[in-house]
């Protein structure tokens, strides 16, 4: 019994702690949806995240109630902490699944949206804009193309200029690069693809782990505190 009420104690300190990773991931997530929601055709991509979001809310007055109960008990805070634990349960284990679920679907729906935003653009050697969808993500991944820099030279606007690709291709070093060909070395190496789908996978496992493990924490926390529950007459427990 002592065991089960420092146990309770601790997790509910660790709740607090968690919440805050819960919120970092889940804005992490959501952020990364909005900043390239023009590559994503599905709008609630970013469901995991905003779980997420309300798993932390959550998380506060749980870690609160935790440690209220380790402290002194109360038969109907006790019964509270048992119904929010089942809540953050279902909260994480949507989460984590679609997490895991997104992560896998979207590699070819990004790869078919980057293409597509490539064989629409135009540009001109020396003259690049530099203000449309694609050239703000690759000034913003550093790369070039979907792969590498030579999908450009398949794009329609190549026949007219096949000479140069568009100035967002350039590394930022290169303050007086245009794009063109002859200096290769001047131009990013890696395709926006593998950047952007890297950044996605640390944000979708972040989250998943980040589930898990919590999922186990309130496990915890549950076994703990019908421990605690067992020693009070069942008449005591009508909250449940």
């Amino acid at each position: 019994r002592s065991f089960a009420q420092f146990l309770l104690r601790f997790i509910g300190f660790i709740f607090w702690g968690t919440a805050a990773a819960q919120a970092f991931g889940g804005l992490l997530v959501i952020l990364m949806f909005k900043n390239y929601r023009y590559l994503f055709q599905e709008s609630y991509l970013s469901l995991p995240g905003w779980l997420a979001l309300a798993t932390a809310l959550v998380l506060l007055p749980t870690g609160v109630l935790a440690v209220s109960i380790s402290a002194k008990y109360s038969r109907n805070k006790q019964g509270t902490l048992m119904y929010l634990l089942l809540l953050l349960l279902c909260l994480e284990m949507s989460s984590a699944v679609l997490a895991h679920s997104y992560s896998v679907r979207t590699s070819s729906q990004l790869e078919s949206a980057m293409g597509y935003l490539i064989h629409q653009h135009n540009w001109t050697c020396s003259q690049d804009p530099g203000s449309s969808t694609v050239d703000m993500m690759q000034r913003k991944l550093r790369c070039c193309g979907v792969h590498n820099y030579t999908d450009w030279l398949k794009a329609p606007s190549s026949w007219y200029h096949p000479a140069c690709v568009p100035e967002s291709c350039c590394k930022e070093k290169h303050s007086h690069c245009k794009g063109y060909l002859g200096h290769v070395e001047q131009l990013s190496e890696e395709g926006c693809l593998k950047k952007l789908e890297d950044q996605l996978c640390f944000a979708m496992r972040y989250l998943f782990w980040c589930c898990t493990l919590l999922s186990i924490l309130e496990f915890l926390a549950g076994v703990s505190n019908g421990i605690l529950m067992r020693h009070q007459p069942f008449h005591d427990l009508n909250i449940l």
